[in-house]
């Protein structure tokens, strides 16, 4: 399995409380991105409060890493900020709290200007696929965001920077 230093680090969103990559939210995931130039990674190891059964991880958490990945594999490869539509997952094999886990996105598909298609792939520490998701991507400029009062100033400043990268 590719390790980080295969990738090329991309920059962070900056001071927010979000709960996938903030690394000022304590009871988040703190994913940091790398990008190959084809995909964009993240390695996480979930901590032991985000368990569903026993030690797995919950199945919204990995959801939620998947989606995650896809949302900064959009703002990297289509260069718009993005909201999910919709996501399928696929759940193959169990994932474990603690262990260090591979999520890794890729372009699928620019529907429109105004739609995009990712896909996600979650690996175990053995590099084996253990959960693959699919989201639709509505894409939006940072003008209609401000319209429809989504996103604030300073948080685009921060997005604006991730799309530049």
């Amino acid at each position: 399995m590719n390790t980080e230093k295969d990738y090329t680090p991309l920059p962070g969103r900056g001071n927010d409380n979000c709960f996938a990559c903030s690394p000022d939210n304590p009871s988040g995931l703190k994913m940091k991105f790398h990008t190959n130039g084809d995909s964009v990674c993240s390695w996480v190891t979930v901590p032991g409060h985000l368990s569903g059964w026993s030690n797995l991880v919950h199945g919204g958490v990995i959801t939620t890493i998947l989606d995650e990945i896809m949302g900064r594999s959009a703002l990297h490869f289509v260069k718009r900020i993005t909201l999910t539509k919709a996501i399928s997952v696929e759940f193959l094999k169990p994932l474990y709290v603690g262990d260090e886990l591979k999520a890794e996105g890729r372009l699928r598909e620019i529907r429109s200007e105004r739609e995009a298609v990712l896909e996600s792939s979650l690996y175990n520490s053995k590099g084996e696929l253990c959960a693959r998701g699919t989201g639709v991507f509505a894409t939006f400029t940072a003008e209609a965001l401000k319209k429809l009062r989504i996103i604030d100033e300073e948080t685009l400043k921060g997005v604006a920077r991730l799309i530049e990268s």
